[in-house]
């Protein structure tokens, strides 16, 4: 999963950030708040972490201008500012949730899995399933019922992205983007390749079927009813 850590503090920045990456989710930083809005307008994010009172735009600005282009991401105002008064508004503008610093590292990543369950990004007790497949987000296996699969891990990943947007077609854009990073030094080949990866991993149980090709854009996960 993708977090977007916007933080002017730099120490706290990349204490977040390391907090998130050792949880094994995919960080990308914003040191200001107009930067902060244009990585979150510009790229696909699973959570956004925010401060209130940054340079160049705050955090209740930056929020507004997000929900107002109709982004949803889920987001978690990270801040001093303790004031209920502070609180309020910082949801009256769209905010899912607040935490005061310093906070404990254990319920700051208690407050990212609720958020990302309550939007559907993450299944309840760390599971995310389809049909008969089910990945264990704490553990990073997957599984087919009782089997396992034996994914890397660029097609566990890739299986998550798809499993998180089942049934919508995805650009070959979309997944490069998500699974290896726009700084990745490959190119979007790759995609194709990994799927032919997954799709062999899928195809002893007679579920590679499920990956489908939408021909010129990508692929989506989708299956017939009577098969899932």
């Amino acid at each position: 999963m993708r977090v977007l850590v916007v933080e002017d503090d730099l120490p706290l920045r990349r204490i977040i950030s390391t907090i998130l990456e050792d949880e094994e989710y995919q960080v990308d930083q914003a040191e200001n708040g107009e930067e902060g809005y244009l990585m979150a307008s510009s790229y696909e994010y699973d959570l956004i972490t925010l401060d209130i009172m940054l340079p160049k735009m705050d955090g209740f600005s930056l929020m507004r201008k997000v929900r107002s282009e109709g982004i949803q991401t889920p987001t978690l105002f990270l801040t001093a500012k303790d004031r209920i008064e502070d609180k309020v508004q910082g949801l009256d503008f769209g905010a899912d949730d607040y935490i005061v610093k310093p906070f404990a590292t254990s319920e700051f990543l208690a407050r990212v899995r609720s958020l990302l369950r309550r939007s559907g990004k993450m299944g309840i007790e760390g599971k995310i399933t389809y049909g008969p497949i089910l990945l264990d987000t704490h553990q990073h296996e997957g599984f087919i019922n009782d089997d396992v699969l034996k994914l890397t891990i660029k097609e566990y990943e890739l299986l998550y992205y798809l499993i998180q947007n089942k049934e919508q077609i995805l650009t070959r854009d979309q997944i490069f983007e998500r699974v290896w990073g726009i700084e990745s030094e490959t190119t979007d080949a790759i995609v194709d390749l990994y799927i032919h990866y997954l799709r062999k991993k899928l195809a002893p149980f007679d579920y590679d079927r499920l990956i489908r090709t939408v021909r010129g854009v990508g692929y989506m996960l989708k299956s017939n009813q009577s098969n899932v």
